[in-house]
């Protein structure tokens, strides 16, 4: 694999060669440390350079930071594939992938949950009342008692026919306003990673069609499943998108067990950034 290099402030990274800018979604913490690091990927290498908070941080701030990179990684590899002639056939108005049933990590909840406390009341409602017709659907195609029950997901197979029976049941994210993302600079990190060059008219059932998508040298989502394994001692590490309201109304904060200097938190990070097995099911938003 060709080397990566991102640079922290301004945005720039090195990728083949070439030099672009990246557009931040959000404002860098400050005052800010700069890390250089190297992530061996395959028989390539990726060298990187980030800003990162200098003071106390935890995982969970640090995401807006991980959600960048993340995007800065995507947006070379796929403008690499639009140069050998395979241009991603995703687009703002084709929503076909937001019928999925998302793993969307602890971390990001909690991230998701504090920014849904800041909406206001008239959106908070109108999103309340989104998930509850979404739960509800779930419940009238047997999918969600599905989900609750404890030994669903014991193994890939289960996972599989969950994600299939899920997509078939229809329902739409709650964050879908007209077959497009309201949430998309802060969307998951899966949701970034899902992307194919296949027709677009073949998302309509990935389970019965042929879904070409963009390899990527490494998905930083796996890294937070990983960890989120290892925090609540769980398989999978994530939680479906749909129970995102209810999993926010428990207060609780797993980045605070992750937490240091922006450097030591991102070391932690890095440390599960592996090539290693994803966590159980977290494949699931990935074409085969």
């Amino acid at each position: 694999m060709p080397k990566l290099r991102l640079q922290g402030n301004p945005n720039q990274v090195r990728y083949n060669g070439q030099r672009a800018l990246i557009m931040s979604d959000t404002p860098q913490p400050s005052p800010a440390v700069e890390v250089a690091f190297s992530l061996r990927i395959g028989e390539g290498t990726l060298n990187a350079k980030l800003d990162v908070p200098a003071g106390k941080t935890t995982l969970t701030e640090l995401l807006p930071i991980l959600q960048n990179f993340d995007s800065s990684i995507i947006d070379h590899v796929v403008s690499e594939a639009t140069g050998a002639g395979h241009p991603v056939s995703c687009r703002a108005g084709c929503g076909a992938c937001c019928r999925q049933m998302v793993p969307l990590s602890i971390f990001e909840a909690e991230f998701l949950s504090k920014w849904f406390s800041t909406l206001p009341v008239e959106r908070q409602a109108e999103l309340e009342e989104r998930f509850r017709r979404a739960l509800i659907r779930l419940k009238e195609a047997g999918v969600l008692d599905k989900i609750m029950d404890p030994n669903w997901g014991t193994d890939e197979k289960s996972f599989v026919q969950m994600a299939v029976d899920y997509f078939h049941a229809g329902v739409p994210c709650p964050f879908l306003e007209d077959e497009s993302c309201s949430i998309h600079p802060i969307r998951p990190l899966i949701c970034r990673e899902y992307l194919v060059t296949s027709p677009a008219e073949l998302c309509q059932d990935p389970s019965v069609h042929q879904i070409s998508a963009i390899h990527l040298p490494i998905m930083l989502s796996q890294a937070l499943y990983k960890m989120g394994q290892e925090l609540t001692r769980d398989p999978r590490g994530w939680m479906p998108l749909i129970f995102l309201l209810a999993w926010g109304k428990r207060g609780v904060k797993p980045g605070d067990y992750f937490s240091g200097t922006g450097q030591e938190v991102l070391r932690m990070f890095m440390e599960h950034l592996t090539n290693e097995p994803p966590a159980a099911g977290a494949t699931l938003m990935q074409p085969r």
